[in-house]
């Protein structure tokens, strides 16, 4: 009996193509002022601690977020308050087999090792592999490029488009709340930046994970007004807009998430948020050429 296989983009692909190799490391004594810098200088997300060159557990912006909430000093050790230990996998897993593990896993990122398992030699994360996915896309035959959707004969309706990908919750703080309740929701929504809203709750900015841990850095209190700290303005995109066209933006950028508005005629209406993640999981940067153009029997 035929087996009607779906590949996506990432079929048969290592992790080892979409990986970076510079970790960003520190000792577990470094203190947390510390990690906050190397952070904001590599522009990561997490930082890799060890003891004596071994790898031995994770700091993120979320277990910075938690420290800043608890009011610890800067000067508290990355060991106080490391969230897990990394988890790994090796160069030459499949793609598919690492977003799978991440996503089972609640995490960003996987650290790659070699055949000892102490040495971690790069890592991937979730714009490492939207990066990758961007560029399979756009050679891709069937991409959205005008030319080749004319010359392939793909209907321009396969072409994704945002709101088909998009988280649709838009979630928003004041911008008089104060730091602490900006953290909560972040916390609690699992997200890594929230809308502020001025008193008619049109948009006035953005408060991102980097946004906080930077105030921490710097000694805001985290009873400060979100107006103190939030960045602006708002980075937003249509719904109606092309995928591939939002992840170029994304990338451009260097930005990990956008705002989406409805349309044109509403650019301060938001109805869902497309972040890098959600391109990941989805498997595709452009069109259902990888879904429904490239079905096979087997």
């Amino acid at each position: 009996m035929p087996v009607v296989e779906t590949p996506g983009v990432f079929k048969g692909i290592p992790v080892g193509q979409a990986m970076r190799r510079q970790v960003v490391r520190l000792p577990r004594t470094a203190n947390v002022a510390q990690g906050i810098r190397m952070m904001i200088r590599y522009k990561v997300n997490a930082v890799l601690l060890t003891d004596n060159g071994i790898p031995l557990g994770v700091v993120s912006k979320t277990d910075l977020l938690a420290a800043y909430y608890a009011e610890f000093p800067t000067e508290t050790a990355l060991g106080h308050v490391m969230g897990s230990q990394p988890i790994a996998c090796f160069p030459d897993d499949l793609v598919e087999d690492a977003l799978e593990i991440m996503e089972a896993a609640g995490v960003h990122r996987l650290y790659i090792t070699g055949a000892n398992r102490e040495e971690v030699i790069g890592i991937v994360s979730y714009a490492d592999i939207v990066g990758l996915l961007y560029r399979y896309c756009r050679a891709c035959e069937r991409g959205t490029a005008q030319k080749r959707v004319k010359l392939s004969g793909i209907d321009p309706s396969a072409r994704l488009t945002v709101k088909e990908v998009m988280t649709r919750e838009v979630w928003a703080n004041r911008a008089n709340d104060q730091l602490f309740t900006v953290i909560e929701a972040l916390s609690s929504h699992h997200m890594g930046a929230i809308l502020i809203q001025d008193e008619t709750q049109s948009p006035a900015g953005v408060i991102s994970k980097t946004d906080l841990i930077m105030a921490y850095h710097r000694g805001v209190s985290p009873q400060a007004q979100a107006r103190e700290i939030m960045s602006t303005p708002v980075q937003s995109v249509s719904a109606e807009a092309l995928l591939s066209t939002a992840i170029q933006q994304m990338l451009i950028r260097d930005v990990q998430r956008l705002f989406v508005h409805r349309d044109a005629s509403s650019p301060h209406l938001f109805t869902g948020v497309l972040a890098l993640s959600d391109a990941a999981r989805f498997r595709s940067g452009s069109c259902r050429a990888c879904t429904a153009g490239r079905i096979m029997l087997r």
